[in-house]
């Protein structure tokens, strides 16, 4: 599992951040789906993350984790709370300030809880745990 990560978890986690710009791009520009501010934060988060993966894994610099983590860790928090205000009821909706679009508004919701923020909590998680295991191996060898 290492070995794979090491080899192959650029390139997963830039496939990952593409598919996630490119779903969003979708609900908006195709479905018509308007994004209230925190997708909009959201997505400032996520879209360089494509550019950056891409170039890192065309150069194999494992150590852009650096620069990945800090920002999939903020949009994670931002989707947890974006999610967390739409199904329940521990954050009053803020809907007065979200803009034109509610921020409690849910366009989808496939299965009764996959949301447009928990696609991006997914997408942030996964790019998460794909640099902290690289981050390990980078650490890892530097102690060799």
């Amino acid at each position: 599992m290492r070995k794979f990560m090491a080899e192959n978890g650029l390139h997963l986690s830039w496939a990952i951040a593409l598919v996630a710009m490119l779903g969003s791009l979708y609900f908006s520009e195709i479905k018509g789906f308007l994004p209230c501010k925190l997708c909009w934060y959201q997505r400032i988060l996520m879209y360089p993350q494509v550019f950056l993966l891409g170039i890192a894994s065309v150069r194999k610099q494992t150590s852009i984790y650096l620069y990945v983590l800090p920002m999939t860790l903020l949009g994670a928090c931002i989707s947890i709370y974006h999610y967390l205000m739409e199904k329940t009821d521990l954050f009053p909706s803020n809907s007065f300030s979200c803009g034109i679009v509610p921020c409690d508004l849910e366009y989808i919701n496939w299965f009764g809880f996959v949301t447009i923020p928990f696609l991006a909590l997914t997408a942030f998680i996964l790019i998460s745990a794909i640099h902290l295991v690289l981050w390990r191996i980078d650490k890892s060898e530097q102690g060799k």
